[in-house]
Parts: structure tokens; C-alpha cells; sequence
């Protein structure tokens, strides 16, 4: 009998469920530690080590440690999707982003932080139509019981590293409240440069996640590719002054406890630290930093898709370091027209599905606004 969900397994049929609902390591649902998966061998063709990764994505995603291997698959899928304690952040090693595309991108980072706020104001996110540019201090209120957040942001999307590059993939291309051009500090000739050359690492990385999370979901390989055509992929630059570590008024901090918009994020963060994940014991986890890695978690779009077989999973940022914090949270997505409708192997016959259908785009624009609202006069 399992005590979350009152749920016998005992006369249940042994009948072989689907390769996602398996899992080959399991841990306490109340989980206390962020796994490191290293996804070096997603970059080569080997099936077996690809497969081996998607399990272990899975579990991260779906980890639930008190499910035993003799039921059917309609009743593990429905303790799954009933269960509250899914832990979607994991740190990823062997990525690819080059450490001086890194350091390059931190430097242009502080550069653009430190100008005077009249230069910075001159980007204001509130003057553009798509959400790109600068965000300043106390601008978003993540947490709506918040007070504010105490962080600076500089935000933009895709655009080709060279101008003139018109048969590159062009992400966010398509009609959308979410599209169109970023803008770029005057001043600082090398920032455009260093910030889409990141950019671009991420998005490497980020395409390359897709199909694992695709054979992690017990579906092709290549199920989200014609989804991810102009893939919304916005991008971050985040900068958290010191809080003082003894006195932290829980009103108005980093960032607010809030979950992520899109299917997953991809997060670089320095040695400062501050980032939390929050168990379903309401226990705040850190989320260490590591060197050589990068944070991911996964967001709402993908919570919609599949129905909350996989969680998106509040997280908060408080920086008691005493020094300045800095970090880049890549935000991916699907196409913005795509519906975000239950995936058919994370559906059981009487499931109801938990989310109204939106388009991707419309469901971004709609807590973008949310999220900037308290702000939008000032």
C-alpha cells in the first residue's frame, strides 16, 4: 500500500510499462542534493550511452522513490502524475560551452552592469515591444507576495553571430507578440559579440538535451525536432548585489520563489551561489555551484506537455555571499505557435488533463506580463 496515494500494488497485473515510468535508480522524494549527469557521450552515436543518459534525465525528472516494479502502467503512470515530490533540477558536466566563452560573456556582463543607470534605462525592457533589453532593480516581482527583486537583468533572443548569416536557423522568426530584434548597449563594442557567442554554446547544448528528453519520455528521438524549428530560446543576464547574510527580509530577495516559463533552462552561475530548489517537505535545497557545470531545470512548458509527469519546481536566488553574483539563465522553448497539449505517454485512459491548451507563446507573454506588471508605470 503506498501511503501517498492509498494505491494497493499487491494483486496488480505484472505487465511491462513504458522505458520512462522505469528507473533504474530511485531516491527519497523528499530529495536533499542536485545530481550531476555528465552528458558527454549525447555529442556522439552511440545508442546505448544515448539511452543511458535519457534514463538518467528521467529519473531526475520523475523521481519517486517509493514506486515498486510490479504495477501496471496505468496505476504507475497515475501515482506519477498524482505525486507532488518530483525532483527537475539536475547539473550538467561534459557541455561543450568553452570556460573563455564563459569568462568573456561575465566580463562584457559586469561592463554592462557598470554603467550609469541613464545608459542603462536607455534599454529599458518596458520601451520594447518583444521583452528584450534591461531590466533594472526591484523591476520584476517573480513572487507576488514579494516586495521586488533584487537583481538587474539585460534579456534578448536569437539573432545570428554574423549579420549577414540569412540561411541560419532563425528561433522566434515566426509572428509572435515574443519576436523580433534585440538591442544592444552603445558603448561597449565587444558586448554583442561575447553574448551571442554564449548564446549560441547554450544552443548547441540545449538542442542536444531535446532528443534526450524525447527518449526519456519513451518517444522518438526526434519527436520535439518539428516543434523546435524557431525554437524560443530568450536569454539572461543576471546581476544580484550582496544581501546581508544575517538580516534577509524574505519579501524582497534575489529572485521571489517562482517556476520557469518555458520547457527547460539552462543556467550558468559563479561562485557566489544562492540558488535554492524547493522540496515537497517546503525544505529549501542549494543548489551548489560546480565547476564545470551548468544548472538545469525543468520549466512549465514541459509540466503542460506531459501532463506533470515531469515538474517544474519552484526555486528562489538569495545571495548572502557578500560579493556581487552573476549568472546566465538560457530559457528554452518550443515554437511559440505550438499548442502545449498532453503527450500521448503521459496520458492513462481516464486521465484528465491538469492544464487549459495555450500556445506556447501566448502562455510566455502571458507571465512575462505578470511578472513585469508591478513595474510597467514607474
Amino acid at each position: 500500500m503506498s501511503e501517498e496515494t492509498g494505491t494497493s500494488t499487491a494483486n496488480l497485473d505484472v505487465t511491462p510499462y513504458p522505458g520512462f515510468l522505469l528507473a533504474d535508480k530511485r531516491t527519497e522524494s523528499t530529495f536533499d542534493e542536485i545530481p550531476v549527469i555528465d552528458i558527454a557521450k549525447a555529442y556522439t552515436g552511440d545508442t546505448s550511452a544515448r539511452r543511458y543518459l535519457a534514463d538518467q534525465i528521467r529519473d531526475a525528472c520523475v523521481n519517486v522513490g517509493f514506486f515498486y516494479g510490479d504495477a501496471r502502467p496505468v496505476e504507475i503512470l497515475r501515482m506519477l502524475t498524482n505525486a507532488p515530490s518530483m525532483l527537475t533540477h539536475f547539473e550538467v558536466k561534459g557541455h561543450r560551452i568553452p570556460e573563455e566563452t564563459i569568462e568573456r560573456t561575465i566580463d562584457a556582463s559586469k561592463q554592462f552592469f557598470s554603467l550609469p543607470d541613464a545608459a542603462k534605462t536607455e534599454l529599458d525592457i518596458h520601451k520594447s515591444a518583444n521583452s528584450k533589453g534591461y531590466t533594472a532593480l526591484l523591476g520584476e516581482n517573480t513572487d507576488v507576495t514579494g516586495n521586488g527583486d533584487l537583481h538587474e537583468g539585460f534579456d534578448m533572443g536569437y539573432e545570428p553571430k554574423n549579420p549577414s548569416d540569412t540561411a541560419s536557423q532563425t528561433p522566434n522568426a515566426s509572428k509572435s507578440a515574443m519576436s523580433g530584434e534585440n538591442v544592444w548597449p552603445e558603448g561597449l563594442p565587444e558586448f554583442r559579440d561575447a553574448v551571442l557567442e554564449y548564446y549560441h554554446s547554450a544552443l548547441d547544448l540545449g538542442r542536444t538535451l531535446f532528443p534526450l528528453f524525447a527518449l526519456a519520455l519513451d518517444l522518438p528521438e526526434n519527436w520535439f525536432a518539428d516543434k523546435t524549428t524557431q525554437s524560443a530560446a530568450i536569454m539572461r543576464l543576471l546581476h544580484y548585489p550582496p544581501q546581508n547574510p544575517t538580516k534577509v527580509d524574505e519579501g524582497q530577495i534575489g529572485i521571489g520563489a517562482h517556476t520557469d516559463y518555458e520547457c527547460f533552462t539552462i543556467l550558468w552561475q559563479d561562485k557566489a551561489g544562492g540558488l535554492q530548489v524547493k522540496n515537497t517537505s517546503d525544505k529549501w535545497i542549494d543548489a551548489v555551484p560546480i565547476p564545470g557545470t551548468v544548472v538545469v531545470n525543468l520549466g512549465d512548458q514541459f509540466a503542460r506537455w506531459t501532463n506533470d509527469v515531469f515538474k517544474s519546481t519552484p526555486h528562489r536566488v538569495i545571495n548572502r555571499s557578500g560579493h556581487e553574483r552573476y549568472s546566465i539563465p538560457l530559457f528554452f522553448g518550443t515554437n511559440y505557435d505550438v499548442l502545449l497539449e498532453p503527450i500521448s505517454t503521459c496520458v492513462y485512459p481516464d486521465s484528465t488533463p491538469k492544464y487549459e491548451v495555450v500556445s506556447a507563446g501566448d502562455y510566455v507573454k502571458s507571465r512575462l506580463e505578470a511578472t513585469y506588471a508591478h513595474s510597467a508605470t514607474k
